[in-house]
C-alpha cells in the first residue's frame, strides 16, 4: 500500500503502524536495526535531529522504501490519504 509522508510526524506514524502490523516491539525493531529502543521511540514520535541513515535503516528493516515524487496539490478530501 502506497503511503505519503510530508512531515517527520507522518513518517514516524507510518513506521509505527508498519512495526505494529509486523508484530514488532520498539525494542525488537531496534535490535534488527542496531539501535536502542529509545531511538525508535524518538523516530516514531517525529522528534527532530534523527539522522537520515537511521530513517533509511529502519524502513529497510521493515521492508519499506522511500520514493521521491513531485508534491501534488490535492483537494481537501485527499488529506485522508496522507494518514
Amino acid at each position: 500500500m502506497k503511503q505519503t509522508a510530508r512531515t517527520i510526524d507522518q513518517l514516524g506514524a507510518i513506521i509505527r503502524r508498519e512495526r505494529k502490523k509486523q508484530g514488532l516491539t520498539q525494542a525488537s525493531l531496534g535490535e534488527k536495526v542496531g539501535l536502542r529502543q529509545a531511538t525508535i521511540s524518538k523516530l516514531e514520535a517525529g522528534e527532530p535531529g534523527t539522522q537520515i541513515r537511521t530513517v533509511l535503516d529502519t524502513i529497510a528493516a521493515l521492508g519499506l522504501e522511500i520514493v521521491i515524487d513531485e508534491r501534488r496539490q490535492g483537494a481537501a478530501d485527499d488529506i485522508e490519504n496522507v494518514f
